[in-house]
Parts: structure tokens; C-alpha cells; sequence
């Protein structure tokens, strides 16, 4: 079974439901999150399904009301990937709003791999 874009927008819709579970269903078993946040070359890389969703919940830990907006999807054989506006508020009261993307990596109807990726503004900007 190949993933498709109605399979990331359903991943999309999760992601802003803030449904850990819901998303973890499109995730392999041996999956991996790169956030496009952290201290590594990479952000953050969470590795395995109990690292990968805890680093999802830790997004919403950060942005309360994290919204992913407008997405848009293409897919190609194992690689996709999804633009989208996000928008959130810290735990400090700085608001975000940027442009980013994930590139997805498949494997055997799961995703495989999330990189994500977004545009580096200054909060409050937005």
C-alpha cells in the first residue's frame, strides 16, 4: 500500500487535532522525527515510536495552540512532502506564524521518516 496525499492530509488534520494517536497510525515502527528544532545539525531526533510521540507531544507542550494551516501535499513513490503555515503561541506569550515543510520518507504504507523544516523569524513577527 503506498501513502498518498489524502494520507498526509489526514496526517495534517491529526497534527491539529493534537491526536498523538491519531498520528501515530501513519507512523512505521521503526520511525524517526527530525524537529526542525534542537541543538543538532538535524534539530531534534527522536528515534522509535515512544521517542517520536513524545517529541510530537512535546510541539504542543511548547505551542499550546499550535495550527498547522493551508496544507499542501505532493507525493512521489517513498518521498513526500507537506508545505504548511504554522501558527502558535509559547508558554512565554510569543506568537510564531511561519512557512515550513515536512519531507517524508515511506516504507511499507508508513511514514518512515518526518523531517521537518521551517522558516526562522523572530516571534511576535507574525
Amino acid at each position: 500500500m503506498n501513502v498518498t496525499c489524502a494520507d498526509l492530509q489526514a496526517f495534517a488534520e491529526a497534527w491539529n487535532r493534537h491526536d498523538a494517536e491519531a498520528l501515530m497510525s501513519f507512523m512505521a515502527d521503526d520511525c524517526v522525527f527530525e524537529a526542525s528544532a534542537g541543538p543538532d545539525v538535524c534539530g531534534t531526533r527522536y528515534v522509535g515510536r515512544e521517542a517520536v510521540c513524545a517529541g510530537f507531544c512535546d510541539v504542543w507542550s511548547t505551542f499550546p495552540d499550535a495550527q498547522w494551516h493551508s496544507p499542501r501535499h505532493f507525493v512521489c513513490g517513498d518521498r513526500g512532502v507537506s508545505e504548511w503555515t504554522f501558527t502558535g503561541t509559547r508558554s512565554d506569550g510569543a506568537r510564531v506564524e511561519v512557512n515550513g515543510c515536512d519531507v517524508f520518507t515511506f516504507r511499507d504504507g508508513k511514514i518512515a521518516l518526518k523531517n521537518s523544516y521551517r522558516k526562522n523569524r523572530p516571534p511576535g513577527l507574525g
